[in-house]
């Protein structure tokens, strides 16, 4: 027994020697003091998640990026199945060829119902002509009638004339009036026809539409963190594939008491140092500080409670500082925060900018 106890102090020991030199080494790669100008909190990195999903309803035809890999802005990552797509475009685009010939023969039905009123336009014209003579010759017959000079039954055959001659002048008239309503109906299926074949190009427009977005696109540069579906999967609209971390936005949140976050304004500067790499001091901005308290204490009747209460702030690492180390950058990371609450008072050496070649 007493050996087993000696091996089993000695690994107690052990275990306890490593873990005070890992805090000695992190407090050797943190300030020794802060003045009362900054303020410092516990956080890790986070990113912007980006969800890549379908916009219409279908199946996965294929995924081309694994999960970790890095991918960029307008990158090809996934393509859904477009046969039925496809299929209904083609449909779309022969309805179109039959309404644009339904306005072809609308047009030629208007060209016609024109020409035919010219027609009786023209008829009406000889018809008043045919009145007026009829006119011409009741107007002359009347007097030699009267001297007995030409018989009573030639009279009545001028009256008649000039009568049936006015019947046929309002007979072409009617038949303008008619040429006119038939030229106002053409013109309306003309008009009916054409909305037929923009509502056609309007549904090869959407179906086209949808095709091109049936290929999955990356709207950022960043790293897949998961393959939510897999290739043949049936997903509906709105289905999720692919969960992107956009990696041009990224920051660290962490929690400051109400003393020092009510000092915090947006844009302060910031230097975060990651436990994993603790010779490295990234600089970053303020970008948020929430104007509630993300956990209270029973109670805040007195200063010291209130002190209790703590705030989320987050800050963001500049894009461009991104841009040059993007391969590098990883989420989940935990690390500290400090802030610079006074603008006039220098960052101390151990916070100066140091960041990897």
């Amino acid at each position: 027994m007493g050996t087993l106890n000696k091996q089993w102090l000695l690994k107690v020991g052990f275990v306890a020697a490593a873990a005070g030199l890992s805090v000695l080494a992190w407090r050797y790669v943190q300030p020794t003091h802060l003045s009362d100008g900054f303020a410092a909190g516990n956080g890790r990195i986070e990113a912007v998640e980006i969800d890549i999903a379908a916009k219409t309803p279908g199946r996965i035809k294929d995924i081309l990026v694994n999960e970790g890999d890095f991918v960029t802005a307008g990158q090809i990552v996934a393509r859904m199945d477009i046969e039925v797509l496809e299929s209904q475009r083609r449909e779309a685009e022969a309805q179109l060829r039959q309404a644009q010939s339904a306005v072809a023969r609308a047009r030629s039905l208007v060209a016609q119902r024109e020409a035919e009123k010219v027609a009786t336009l023209a008829v009406v014209t000889q018809r008043e002509t045919e009145f007026k003579l009829a006119q011409t010759r009741q107007a002359r017959s009347e007097p030699l009638a009267s001297d007995q000079a030409i018989a009573l039954q030639e009279l009545d055959d001028t009256r008649a004339a000039a009568r049936g001659a006015q019947s046929a002048v309002s007979a072409a008239k009617a038949q303008v009036a008619a040429a006119a309503a038939a030229i106002a109906t053409a013109r309306s299926q003309v008009l009916e026809a054409e909305s037929v074949v923009e509502a056609a190009r309007a549904t090869i427009e959407r179906l086209q539409a949808d095709i091109n977005d049936s290929t999955l696109k990356t709207p950022r540069d960043g790293r897949v963190q998961y393959r939510i579906a897999q290739p043949s999967e049936v997903i509906g609209a709105g289905g999720k594939v692919l969960n992107l971390l956009d990696l041009a936005d990224v920051y660290m949140t962490f929690f400051l008491p109400t003393s020092a976050a009510g000092r915090v304004a947006l844009g302060s500067e910031v230097r975060l140092v990651l436990d994993a790499v603790p010779q490295f001091v990234i600089p970053a901005n303020v970008s948020f500080v929430a104007d509630n308290a993300q956990f209270t204490p029973k109670t805040v009747e007195t200063a010291s409670e209130r002190e209790k209460l703590m705030f989320r702030v987050k800050a963001r690492i500049d894009p461009e500082l991104l841009k040059k180390h993007i391969r590098q950058v990883k989420t989940g990371l935990p690390g500290m925060a400090y802030v610079r609450l006074d603008s006039k008072v220098e960052w101390p050496d151990s916070l100066q900018v140091k960041l990897p070649e």
